[in-house]
């Protein structure tokens, strides 16, 4: 995985954009919310889709770093998706990982806002493996919601559910022998999207 901070200067007539870390071409923006952009891309070399996440590096809340840390600390677990590159790119901060297909929120709505039992079923099983190991890393999520679980787009891939968008992820205890856990405090804002936040980050506590 590739972690070269420069930019490059070759730049594709048809898009404008330059390439990242001289292979990954931007074709269109396919996403936005208040971390910045994601757009879909293409890797020159293989020919493989890929996504790119990118903020502005004036941004008041930095993210795409500490969820390229947790994707590495993740690296190789089902249900996670692999990021390629981490890296400046002209006035961004990019991150190019898989490309994935629809969120539990689009499928939801697709399906009338219904699913059956055995959908939930089969879905709750793979969610409780996603945040188990995710905790098992010493890591809390911090905005769980339908928007941040996605589906595969290939394959026996569209089956399988991963989990995204670690911008907001916190270590919670020292990945050491002694796993000290992070202090107890009450005195902190409200973290991720309030509709699925629990009581306790409503109320303060962290």
């Amino acid at each position: 995985m590739s972690t070269t901070t420069t930019s490059s200067t070759c730049t594709n007539a048809s898009t404008g954009w330059s390439l990242i870390d001289s292979r990954y071409q931007m074709k269109r923006k396919i996403g936005a919310g208040s971390f910045g952009q994601i757009y879909f891309a293409v890797d020159t070399v293989t020919g493989q889709e890929v996504a790119v996440k990118r903020e502005s590096r004036d941004s008041r809340h930095l993210q795409l770093a500490l969820e390229h840390e947790v994707y590495r600390a993740l690296a190789g677990v089902q249900g996670i998706p692999r990021a390629y590159y981490y890296g400046q790119h002209a006035e961004h901060n990019v991150l190019v990982m898989d490309l994935l297909g629809e969120s539990l929120e689009q499928l939801f709505n697709r399906c009338g806002r219904r699913f059956t039992l055995k959908t939930v079923l089969l879905l709750a099983d793979q969610l409780l493996a996603r945040v188990e190991c995710l905790h098992h890393k010493h890591y809390l999520h911090r905005d769980l919601k339908p928007d941040n679980f996605l589906v595969g787009r290939t394959g026996d891939h569209r089956s399988r559910v991963y989990a995204i968008d670690f911008g907001l992820a916190k270590r919670y205890r020292s990945p050491a022998n002694t796993r000290a856990h992070i202090p107890y405090r009450t005195d902190k804002c409200m973290i991720g999207t309030a509709r699925y936040a629990s009581i306790n980050s409503h109320l303060g506590m962290c």
